[in-house]
């Protein structure tokens, strides 16, 4: 019987061994790309003409891991100021390439995409840093990359087809065909944004073409609109972001300075306070970054009151539930996230025929 013991005894610590020096295999020897990423390309300029085109390719060595099986890839993207500090790369977007795949290649439309997401500014030069991370039992990462690239901004047609007046003023150099909008989701009913940068005049008007050609609306006293064209500017009390109503057929007009905010139990103030977003002027956004549940639901609310506040279709589009100028709409549901987790929240107000928002979880 104390043999039968021993021989237990035995088995057993040699099983440890042999556990042991599997580990050493699989988890205490290093691993590292044994060579440089590479790109075929350190510039990029993107347009509709190159949508269809293969752009940049990146190729990188493989990565031997100890215990030989297969690799998983995966190239990360991001903006070069989110690739260094403690937070390093935790905002970049990751693109899973495939198992034991060492290039990846990009068409125009797909690299305009996801430059675009990441936030480069369209029409413009900017940077953008990519990196490779392989997988087995532990992560290894390549050096990074850098491109210069100019993506163009994607004019999507309007979802709605409402009618529009335009709103040319001293913010954006008074050029009718260039400014902002007004729609008339309901008849005679027109109402939008305008963004006022501090410093200016704040004057504006609106008027019924992209030019001044036809009806141009001005002040009319207190609230109110002319058509006469010779009479003075319209005039907002100074910077922000308005909401603005015109009525051409009353000849009436108003402003109500907003900002914007969500609200619900899926945000970190539940019901009872509102999780404020911040506008980008840049990108005619409204964001936030977040702990959202998905348990719960929300809603985006204006100055932290229930007078003006956006619902969801069942077709998932975001519509006014309560504005003190249009018809009340009770037919809508609240938003919600699809699961629970860190998320830029992204609101667009900036085409009254396209209001749209984005969740990105991070």
């Amino acid at each position: 019987m104390k043999k039968i013991i021993n021989l237990t005894f035995a088995a057993m610590a040699f099983m440890a061994v042999a556990c042991h020096k599997q580990a050493e295999l699989t988890t205490l020897k290093p691993v590292a790309f044994t060579g440089n990423m590479t790109a075929s390309t350190t510039a990029v300029t993107l347009s509709a003409t190159t949508d269809d085109q293969s752009v940049i390719t990146f190729t990188w060595p493989a990565v031997v891991y100890p215990y030989k099986s297969h690799v998983t890839y995966t190239l990360q993207a991001d903006l070069p100021a989110d690739t260094v500090g403690a937070t390093a790369w935790q905002n970049a977007t990751s693109v899973l390439i495939g198992t034991d795949v060492l290039t990846k290649t990009y068409k125009g439309s797909d690299l305009n995409t996801l430059a675009l997401a990441l936030g480069v500014t369209p029409n413009e030069v900017g940077k953008m840093v990519f990196r490779v991370q392989a997988y087995q039992d532990r992560n290894a990462y390549s050096k990074a990359v850098t491109l210069t690239i100019s993506p163009y901004k994607i004019i999507l047609p309007p979802s709605n087809n409402y009618p529009v007046l335009y709103l040319p003023g001293d913010y954006q150099g008074w050029s009718p065909g260039t400014a902002g909008t007004v729609a008339a989701s309901v008849p005679n009913i027109y109402e939008g944004y305008i963004y006022e940068p501090a410093g200016g005049s704040y004057h504006f008007k609106f008027t019924s073409a992209p030019d001044w050609n036809h009806i141009n609306y001005g002040d009319g006293g207190p609230g109110l609109l002319t058509t006469d064209g010779t009479k003075g500017d319209l005039v907002l009390p100074g910077p922000g972001v308005y909401e603005l109503v015109a009525n051409p057929q009353s000849l009436t007009w108003s402003y109500t300075l907003v900002t914007w905010g969500i609200i619900g139990d899926a945000t970190p103030g539940g019901w009872s306070t509102d999780t404020q977003m911040t506008y980008d002027p840049a990108k005619q956004v409204w964001t936030v970054t977040a702990n959202m549940v998905a348990s719960g639901s929300f809603k985006f609310r204006a100055n932290n009151q229930w007078a003006i506040d956006f619902g969801i279709t069942a077709d998932g589009k975001i519509q006014y539930a309560d504005n003190p100028a249009l018809p009340y709409n009770g037919s809508l549901g609240n938003l919600t996230v699809p699961s629970n987790g860190n998320y830029t929240i992204t609101l667009d107000l900036h085409d009254p025929n396209n209001y749209n928002f984005k969740l990105k979880k991070n």
